[in-house]
C-alpha cells in the first residue's frame, strides 16, 4: 500500500468519527432539550366521568375553577356497565393569566331545540368544543354539545346551524348549501333524533 493511499484512508477514518461524534452530540443535545422542556412544562390531567349532563357541567366548571381546561370527551358504556359522559381535563404547569373559564353543556334529542340553545349560549359569549352522542338515563340517545366561556375571547359573534339528516346524499347537499353561505364544519356524530332513527348530525359555525 502506498504512502498516499494509507495517509487518505486514516483521514477518512477521521472524517467518520468526527462526523459519528458531531451526530452523537447533536441527538444528545436535542433529547437534552426535549427533556429540559417536558420537564419545564408538565402537565397535569383530570378524568371526569358522570351519567348526569348536569354533574358533568357541574364538575367541569369546579375543575376549570383549579385550574384546569376542557382537552376531550366522549360519550359510552364504562366499566362500572353504564352510560357515561367522560370528559378529559388538562392543566398546564404555568397559570394563563387569561381569567377562568365557564363551560355549559346541552344535551336533547332535538336538534332544532339544540339549536336554540347553542344560540342563546353563543349569544352569552359561549363557544363550541366538542360533541358526542349519550345514551341517558331515559333510554334515548342524545347528542351532547360542549360549549365554552373563554374570557379571552372577546367581541366574536357566532351563528350556529345543526343538520341532521339519514342520508349522506342528503347531508351532502345541505353541507354545500351552508358552506356556499360562510359556515363551517364543526363536528359529527350520529345519533338518535326526535324521528326515533339514527341520523348524522353536523354542527356548523359562521363568525359575523
Amino acid at each position: 500500500m502506498s504512502k498516499f493511499k494509507r495517509v487518505r484512508d486514516h483521514r477518512n477514518k477521521i472524517t467518520v468519527r468526527t462526523l459519528l461524534q458531531l451526530t452523537a452530540a447533536i441527538i444528545t443535545s436535542l433529547a437534552g432539550g426535549i427533556g429540559a422542556n417536558a420537564a419545564d412544562q408538565p402537565l397535569e390531567y383530570r378524568v371526569l366521568a358522570t351519567s348526569r349532563t348536569s354533574t358533568m357541567e357541574k364538575e367541569l366548571n369546579e375543575s376549570t375553577a383549579a385550574g384546569y381546561r376542557f382537552s376531550k370527551a366522549m360519550g359510552g358504556k364504562s366499566a362500572n356497565g353504564g352510560q357515561e359522559i367522560i370528559v378529559a381535563m388538562v392543566k398546564d404547569s404555568t397559570p394563563s393569566g387569561q381569567g377562568v373559564r365557564k363551560y355549559r353543556l346541552l344535551a336533547t334529542t332535538k336538534t332544532s331545540t339544540m339549536q336554540k340553545e347553542m344560540q342563546q349560549s353563543a349569544d352569552e359569549g359561549y363557544a363550541y368544543l366538542d360533541q358526542t352522542v349519550y345514551e341517558s338515563a331515559f333510554g334515548g340517545k342524545e347528542v351532547v354539545v360542549i360549549m365554552e366561556l373563554d374570557p379571552s375571547k372577546k367581541d366574536i359573534r357566532s351563528t350556529y346551524r345543526l343538520l341532521a339528516t339519514t342520508k349522506t346524499s342528503t347531508m351532502q347537499r345541505e353541507l354545500q348549501e351552508a358552506g356556499a353561505q360562510g359556515y363551517v364544519l364543526m363536528g359529527l356524530t350520529v345519533g338518535k333524533t326526535e324521528l326515533g332513527g339514527d341520523e348524522v348530525v353536523t354542527i356548523l359555525r359562521r363568525d359575523d
